[in-house]
């Protein structure tokens, strides 16, 4: 994986030490998890809450950072603290649960704002469109920061046409990015993540590519 992306890196001048690797723990057993983790891996993701607390249980002794790459409610924010970033601020409501959850711990939630580029009914985020008046808003936030964008690229059953439809989605957000002063990109899984460090990924969410056989889906699911 580290190969791929140095590759990636060298073919449009990139230093490889921008882009850090997620590793998304969804469908996986803790003695799966162990083995990324006894390589080096010190960086996970997991998709649901739920899911993290039971996963965050029994990997304590390792002690990894975790970061939330899917859709957060806001009735599980109040179990959030312990995320060092959180991917998926996609509304001002839920940036206000997590404002008032955070004044109420003296704790700062660091999050991505998680943007909807490719128009997807199917996807959460915000437009392109509406970024910039969002973010204006949530840097009033005293206790939620926002780092930079996430998004996620339309899926294709055939991986060469799903890296192709990929490109513009990164490019845009890259684009988005740099206009609004941002400088983190969370963009590209196990089948577009080289197309997304390509266009600028700053981190990229990935689980099957990682892992020696498949399970359902990697960051950023909406399942």
């Amino acid at each position: 994986m580290r190969a791929r992306i140095e590759a990636a890196c060298e073919r449009v001048g990139r230093a490889p030490d921008g882009v850090r690797i997620v590793a998304v723990t969804k469908g996986r057993s803790p003695d799966e998890v162990r083995t990324l983790l006894a390589a080096g891996q010190r960086t996970l993701g997991e998709n649901r809450v739920q899911d993290w607390r039971a996963m965050a249980d029994a990997l304590a002794d390792s002690a990894p950072r975790w970061h939330l790459v899917g859709h957060l409610q806001r009735n599980k924010v109040r179990f959030c603290r312990p995320f060092e970033l959180i991917h998926s601020l996609d509304s001002e409501r839920l940036a206000l649960a997590l404002e008032a959850e955070g004044a109420k711990h003296g704790h700062v939630f660091r999050t991505l704002l998680q943007v909807n580029v490719a128009g997807e009914e199917s996807k959460h985020g915000v437009t392109a469109n509406a970024a910039a008046a969002l973010l204006v808003r949530l840097r009033a936030l005293e206790h939620v920061t926002v780092e930079g964008l996430m998004t996620m690229a339309p899926f294709a059953d055939d991986p060469e046409r799903a890296r192709e439809r990929a490109r513009p989605v990164f490019r845009d957000t890259r684009m988005l990015a740099e206009t609004l002063g941002l400088r983190e990109l969370s963009m590209g899984m196990s089948g577009d993540f080289e197309v997304a460090v390509e266009e600028g990924a700053t981190l990229v969410r990935v689980g099957s590519a990682l892992f020696e056989h498949d399970a359902p889906g990697d960051g950023g699911s909406e399942a």
